[in-house]
């Protein structure tokens, strides 16, 4: 009778002790970290010398890094939907920052990503800007939390707006308020809670960093670092754009932005680089924050991790600013995914587009497939960097404008006929367009094969539904 209770009394402690370890999904949970218009001028990346992000490099180290990683189209709107619907510009119709996805009839029906993780068990959570200007379709996350936008009741304006140069969100400095107060470092702490509790159902958290977004803004500790007089410029050509098609240069005017020769007569060029590095240095500190918290949580173990930048940014090069274009300084991004149990450290240079991040993810966590995903699954790459890999990285600005971008050249084609071709291992700048030269015609010839065959025309936003607060 005794040796019976003492085991009635083992079990019951045993039975304690399991009810009070943290109990972890058999799925793996996922961190989705998205940073605005990061090109790569990441320390991993090797864009600029003067580049600072040991936090993005670090998780670099602990995963996989696509150096040869592009967006779908080379401005906000359109790339975050693709990454979110899973389907193209081409397809989708949304080329442009209007109108917002969830505004689109034909649209209507879609399940987006987050709400595939939710369908299928998870707890999805979401801070910052996921799509654009940090709209949300309707009930597309179990818990939203801040989503400043681009400009804070703190800021202030630090180069006077002129006609012709520094007008809008076209500003840049460093910010003198408290750190805490800065919207990226919110969302991040946001995001921090959310990682940090213990639960039983996976979670799906998608947090968005504005910086190194314009208004160029950090704060005054981060921008003063990095001494104005050292600062580096990007390498300019004169004459670039000489031997590029009429439509190019008119795609590529984009409307918001000042003119290069502004910055270079202004004598402000320096000054814009400078609050660049200096964005991308703050935003690193958040995702070090972020990715910290995950480390000394319960879920350290057992999270995916994928840092992202929806497209790139030209600070001067190709005589321009902003993003708009189909060359690579545009279409360009960091790209890391992190995976328990899988080996670290590795370098892929195989061409991938964002648009796999909905097909990875479902493999990866075990979900039921989706119909009419559009992008190719990069678990073969995770696996082995340098596996056979067919495929090609495919961006699209406006119906009809693609470039297509493999291992080695980048081939762009507009919707006039006009075509741009480069050699991005003998001209990194793209300096030499060499699609007037008859020898690489069957090169041409198989590239474009990867463009579309259908491209839908311009789709248009219906009644405005009501987003999540």
């Amino acid at each position: 009778m005794l040796r019976s209770k003492s085991i009635l009394v083992l079990l019951g402690l045993l039975v304690a002790c399991w009810l009070a370890v943290p109990v972890q999904s058999e799925q793996p949970n996922v961190l989705l970290i998205a940073i605005d218009d990061l090109n790569n001028w990441v320390g991993c990346l090797n864009g600029h010398p003067q580049a600072r992000s040991p936090n993005i490099d670090r998780l670099a180290e602990r995963g996989t890094l696509f150096t040869n990683a592009h967006c779908q189209a080379p401005i906000c709107n359109p790339s975050r939907t693709s990454i979110m619907y899973g389907m193209r510009p081409s397809t989708s119709g949304v080329y442009m920052n209007s109108p917002l996805p969830w505004t689109v009839e034909s649209l209507k029906n879609r399940v987006t990503l987050s709400r595939h993780f939710a369908a299928s068990g998870y707890k999805t959570y979401t801070a910052g800007k996921i799509y654009h200007g940090s709209g949300l379709p309707p009930g597309d996350f179990d818990e939203v939390g801040p989503r400043p936008g681009q400009r804070q009741k703190m800021d202030e304006r630090l180069v006077p707006e002129t006609r012709d140069g520094a007008k809008g969100l076209w500003d840049f400095g460093g910010q003198s308020y408290k750190e805490e107060l800065f919207q990226d470092y919110v969302d991040a702490s946001w995001a921090i809670d959310v990682i940090g509790k213990q639960s039983e159902q996976p979670f799906f958290v998608a947090v968005g960093f504005y910086r190194p977004h314009v208004p160029l803004y950090s704060p005054t500790r981060v921008f003063n670092a990095i001494p104005a007089d050292t600062i580096q410029l990007p390498e300019v050509k004169d004459g670039d754009r000489d031997d590029l098609p009429g439509i190019a240069t008119k795609l590529t005017k984009a409307p918001a932005a000042p003119a290069h020769s502004w910055f270079v007569e202004s004598g402000r060029w320096k000054e814009a680089v400078q609050s660049y590095l200096a964005c991308v240095r703050w935003t690193d500190e958040q995702v070090g924050r972020v990715v910290d918290a995950l480390a000394t949580s319960p879920h350290a173990d057992n999270t995916i991790v994928v840092l992202y930048s929806d497209h790139g940014f030209f600070l001067g090069e190709k005589e321009r600013w902003a993003k708009q274009s189909l060359w690579e300084q545009a279409t360009r991004v960091p790209f890391i995914i992190r995976v328990p149990g899988m080996e670290q450290g590795k370098r892929c240079k195989r061409p991938v587009e964002l648009l796999s991040i909905y097909p990875t993810l479902i493999e990866l966590c075990g979900l039921p497939t989706r119909e009419g995903l559009e992008g190719v699954s990069l678990k073969p790459l995770l696996e082995n960097p340098t596996a056979e890999w067919p495929n090609v990285a495919l961006t699209t600005f406006g119906k009809d404008n693609h470039t297509v971008r493999n291992e080695t050249h980048r081939y762009i084609r507009y919707s006039d006929g006009s075509e741009e071709l480069y050699d991005l291992r003998n001209d990194p700048n793209e300096w030499s367009n060499l699609a007037g030269d008859e020898s690489l015609t069957s090169l041409k010839a198989g590239l474009s094969k990867f463009f579309p065959d259908f491209n839908a025309e311009p789709a248009r936003g219906g009644k405005r539904r009501k987003a999540n607060k």
